[in-house]
């Protein structure tokens, strides 16, 4: 059903739902635009419908080939919407839903757009502040790049922003989702423009491994592991991709490359990369091991065949693509650690991934496995046992008979 927004646009079909609202297929004086339709709550919301006004021009000014555009901003009644290009294509997260992870020279071009963009972005005050495959669409009617790469344009720029307002998150929350946090904003510092190239070097991460480095389990889980542990290193990527992944995920802010030096060092990489596979490594658990004296849980029963496996959703402003779910949330809410919570960590390396087709440690699979190889141990050192003490048995049995003491023995005849 068709609805007004404002005095310029028709909303007719909703393209997906979000944390933030609704992303609506719609039409303005220029054609078709993606209108997302933030959330009743927040309209109502004096406060933020001032900020919304306040971010209006920096918003607008925003143009870039990597960006997707917002065209308006409207603020009429209990509507508070953001009118922004319509990209023909899916989303970041969408693709990796059906090819869980990228070779490495479609990833590197994918990321090195985004990366041009958010560099627009900075130069002109921006922070995005919530970097993910979710915001970052691909343009199907582009031609292709590197590696079959669709052009990317990052999209949801200050949402993270106008919902962050004093009233709604003290100094003891967090904005933002759990598995792209740069470490400051965890220990509770503003967000600067380096917290971004923290994420994208996290997408990048996901679109080569299939998982995020620090994810995985509670989100307090996740949020100390982005403060206290280490990336773990990627098998089969060339050197100088990996130094430039471990650079931009420093701990350190001022450590990380700016993200026009990022888009740079990406694209001189792609020469390097061209051809190479898909990596193949399988996620790290993300559960504890099974203690000693526990019952083994049932193993998850497996997904039929064809049938994709459920990841986390995605807030798309293109057509076709399906509502998110909320285990990915772009706007989480959570308190921020205390020191000592943070200082309690496993401090050390992050979670490393298995080699495909490892066993999945605490799992059904890896207890079976960890069973037969005690069975076999103690078998082979019960054979071993019992063939030592045949092979003395035997050694006794071929010993000439002791001389007989001298004392006891007959005398001599004469």
């Amino acid at each position: 059903m068709a609805r007004r927004i404002g005095s310029r646009y028709t909303a007719h079909q909703i393209l997906g739902r979000g944390s933030a609202g609704t992303v609506w297929l719609g039409e303005g004086p220029d054609g078709p635009v993606a209108i997302k339709l933030l959330r009743e709550d927040l309209s109502s919301d004096q406060e933020l419908v001032g900020r919304f006004v306040q971010e209006r021009t920096a918003l607008l000014g925003l143009e870039h080939p990597h960006v997707v555009s917002v065209r308006d901003l409207v603020v009429d009644g209990n509507d508070l919407a953001l009118v922004m290009d319509l990209v023909r294509g899916t989303d970041l997260r969408t693709r990796l839903d059906r090819d869980r992870r990228l070779a490495p020279e479609a990833a590197v071009a994918i990321v090195a757009d985004v990366a041009d963009g958010l560099a627009a972005a900075h130069a002109a005050g921006v922070v995005h502040r919530d970097v993910k495959p979710e915001n970052v669409l691909l343009d199907m009617q582009g031609p292709l790049g590197p590696g079959g790469s669709h052009r990317a344009l990052l999209t949801d720029f200050g949402v993270a922003k106008l919902i962050d307002t004093p009233r709604r998150t003290r100094a003891t929350k967090i904005i933002g989702t759990p598995d792209y946090l740069a470490p400051e904003i965890v220990e509770g510092l503003p967000p600067r423009a380096s917290v971004d190239i923290y994420a994208l070097a996290t997408v990048l991460y996901e679109l080569l491994a299939g998982f995020t480095p620090f994810g995985g389990g509670h989100p307090g889980a996740v949020l100390r592991r982005h403060v206290t542990e280490t990336v773990v290193p990627l098998p089969g990527i060339p050197d100088e991709l990996w130094q430039l992944l471990v650079q931009c995920l420093a701990k350190a802010p001022a450590s990380r490359l700016r993200a026009s030096e990022l888009g740079a060092r990406l694209r001189e990489l792609l020469p390097l990369l061209a051809g190479m596979p898909p990596l193949d490594v399988d996620e790290p658990d993300t559960e504890p091991a099974e203690e000693p004296g526990e019952d083994p849980e049932p193993a998850a029963a497996p997904a039929a065949a064809g049938t994709p496996a459920r990841r986390r959703g995605a807030v798309p402003l293109v057509p076709g693509a399906r509502p998110a779910d909320s285990n990915r949330d772009t706007h989480t809410s959570m308190r921020v650690p205390a020191p000592d919570e943070l200082a309690g960590g496993a401090r050390g390396t992050a979670r490393a991934p298995r080699a495909a087709g490892a066993p999945r440690p605490g799992s059904a699979r890896n207890r079976a496995i960890t069973r037969r190889r005690r069975l076999a141990l103690a078998v082979a050192t019960v054979v071993l046992a019992a063939a030592g003490v045949g092979t003395w048995l035997a050694t006794a049995d071929d010993d000439p008979a002791p001389p007989q003491d001298s004392k006891n023995s007959a005398p001599a005849a004469p």
